[in-house]
């Protein structure tokens, strides 16, 4: 596999396979692949990202990877301790920081199409308002991403 498309097609196999029962929290109970590949998809077609390092970690977010290890939350620590995000985000590498970025985007995106089964409004905007902290301390990483950031932010009435 010597090609950067045979790399990336190696990843997405990969990535798709490791969760396939896993689903995403909103109504339609879509495929949770679709988050890492709109990630990636983020990355390449809104930001130009041709690192095919950064595009296998995106698509390989939610897996032990060194990049991703950056950027993935332990799910198994207490919700509070989950969010010393926003304390190490600032201290990640440029890779990790974009992946950082794109995966807050894609999954603000979703938040602001409709809210998971099982949310309130108040949990949703508790979200957003946890992630604005998490984007400030990336800051300076990608203006693409930021100001895309930066427009949801307004919608939900927070300011970066």
């Amino acid at each position: 596999m010597g090609s950067k498309t045979a790399q990336l097609l190696e990843a997405a196999d990969f990535a798709a396979r490791k969760p396939r029962q896993q689903r995403r929290k909103d109504p339609e109970g879509t495929p949770y692949i679709n988050h890492p590949i709109g990630v990636a998809r983020i990355l390449t077609h809104e930001v130009g990202i041709t690192d095919i390092v950064v595009l296998q970690a995106a698509l390989l977010h939610d897996t032990v990877w060194c990049l991703v290890e950056e950027v993935t939350d332990d799910k198994t620590l207490p919700k509070l301790e989950r969010k010393l995000q926003v304390e190490q985000a600032p201290h990640s590498s440029p890779r990790a920081k974009l992946m950082k970025l794109a995966g807050k985007l894609h999954n603000l995106r979703d938040l602001n199409r409709c809210t998971p089964e099982g949310w309130s409004e108040h949990r949703a905007q508790e979200y957003f308002n946890w992630a604005a902290q998490v984007v400030k301390g990336l800051r300076g990483t990608n203006q693409q991403l930021e100001e895309a950031l930066k427009r949801l932010f307004q919608e939900w009435g927070l300011t970066l």
